[in-house]
């Protein structure tokens, strides 16, 4: 008799359904709602808010991590790249992340780093002295001056600092120096020769001319115009015109040794930074096309309130800063006689530099011991410090930010810290 197989049992066959998948839930009532008034709800949340939001599911993270929704946020961050006009300086760049990476500005947690380091200028057998480098960054490069050269090195596309070695070199002084601006693809130096030279990065064409008497401690250059101001006292503004190059087309008279000067943004006017010890206002204002005298800011300096560096957010507001201290902030429409901000630096400090990010941050270099504050317009107070040279003391002669690193020149080396990776 062949063996007969055991029946299923219907425990074995109810088992067998209860096995089966469920069936799935409905979807949520939430995405049947237009996008356009998704991001409406979303947009009233906080940025701690749209981080949890983010984490509940893979279509909430591509939702809440849009540009749209972050940018309202990034406007009250300190230098999340936008400007108080709400432009946006860093547009390649999700906004998401520069809101994270704004918030190591301000808890002030970075990395420190020593990228470049040279040595003081042999003047004598036995005798040396420090240089005063002087800085310019773009999205590729950050061009350094040392002595009477001007280097550029290439910024790492990872974001992790800069090559060691420069990829280019533009020369033509005869002495150090002093100052240069980097705009449209082209360099404009001062030097302590007196001359004036103008570079153009993407080729070998240059142009030098004599401008002044003694050293040339500043420059600017816009709209096919420089203006210069030099030690023998005097500022003047030259023509690039084809063949008019290196033409003076007006002479300043400012009774002070000239520390820094800028063009405004509308090209209409320059503003010169003085020593304050020929003239009670350091900081004058003149007409870009006559070369008169406009207006004079401030009327409380003391004698030696030297300026130092001038800084153009807009047409009407101006930052300043040197010998007396103060970071001053100007805003021309309301009043040139009183600035309507202004912040002491805690240790009594000469401030030799000075940059904005256009909204609500400020950097400072100050003279003694490399130090670099970050400042929030909203306060009073510095918000954070930074120490770059111990034990020995030494001034920040440029420094040049973008929104994750920040650089600064001393006397004898380049410090960079990454808000990237604190």
């Amino acid at each position: 008799m062949g063996r007969k197989g055991s029946p299923r049992s219907p425990q074995a066959e109810g088992g067998s359904r209860a096995a089966s998948p469920p069936s799935s839930s409905p979807p949520s009532p939430l995405w049947a709602l237009p996008e356009e008034l998704l991001l409406l709800i979303c947009s009233y949340l906080d940025a701690q808010a749209l981080g949890r939001l983010g984490q509940v599911c893979r279509r909430l993270r591509f939702l809440s991590s849009r540009d749209l929704l972050w940018r309202r946020i990034a406007r009250g961050c300190l230098n999340s790249g936008f400007t108080q006009l709400g432009t946006d300086l860093a547009a390649g760049i999700p906004v998401k992340e520069r809101v994270k990476v704004s918030q190591n500005w301000r808890h002030g947690r970075c990395r420190r780093e020593t990228v470049l380091k040279w040595k003081c200028k042999q003047v004598a057998p036995f005798s040396s002295i420090s240089l005063m480098p002087w800085m310019e960054l773009d999205g590729e490069y950050l061009y350094l001056s040392q002595a009477e050269n001007i280097q550029a090195y290439p910024l790492c596309p990872d974001g992790m600092g800069l090559q060691r070695h420069p990829q280019a070199i533009f020369s033509g002084h005869q002495e150090d120096v002093c100052r240069f601006v980097l705009v449209n693809s082209h360099i404009v130096s001062g030097g302590g020769d007196g001359n004036i030279v103008l570079h153009k990065i993407h080729g070998s064409y240059s142009v030098k001319f004599s401008a002044h008497e003694q050293e040339v401690n500043c420059v600017d250059f816009q709209g096919g115009l420089i203006v210069s101001g030099s030690r023998d006292r005097t500022a003047k503004v030259w023509s690039l015109s084809p063949g008019r190059v290196g033409q003076c087309l007006h002479t300043v008279q400012t009774e002070d040794r000239v520390w820094s000067i800028a063009i405004s943004p509308l090209l209409s006017s320059f503003v010169t930074g003085t020593a304050c010890c020929g003239h009670t206002s350091p900081l004058r204002i003149w007409d870009l096309e006559s070369g008169q005298l406009l207006t004079c800011l401030g009327t409380d300096f003391h004698r030696g309130a030297g300026v130092l560096d001038v800084f153009y957010e807009t047409p009407s507001l101006l930052l300043s800063c040197g010998y007396d201290t103060y970071i001053r902030y100007w805003d021309i429409r309301t009043s040139t006689r009183k600035c309507v901000q202004e912040w002491e630096e805690p240790h009594d400090s000469a401030l030799y530099c000075i940059r904005s990010d256009k909204n609500h941050m400020i950097a400072s270099g100050s003279s003694y011991y490399g130090v670099v504050r970050l400042w929030d317009k909203r306060q009073t107070q510095c918000l954070q410090s930074f120490h770059l040279s111990s034990p020995t003391s030494s001034p920040v002669y440029c420094l040049r930010f973008s929104t994750t690193h920040l650089y600064a020149a001393l006397a004898s080396a380049l410090h960079v810290l990454d808000f990237t990776a604190p």
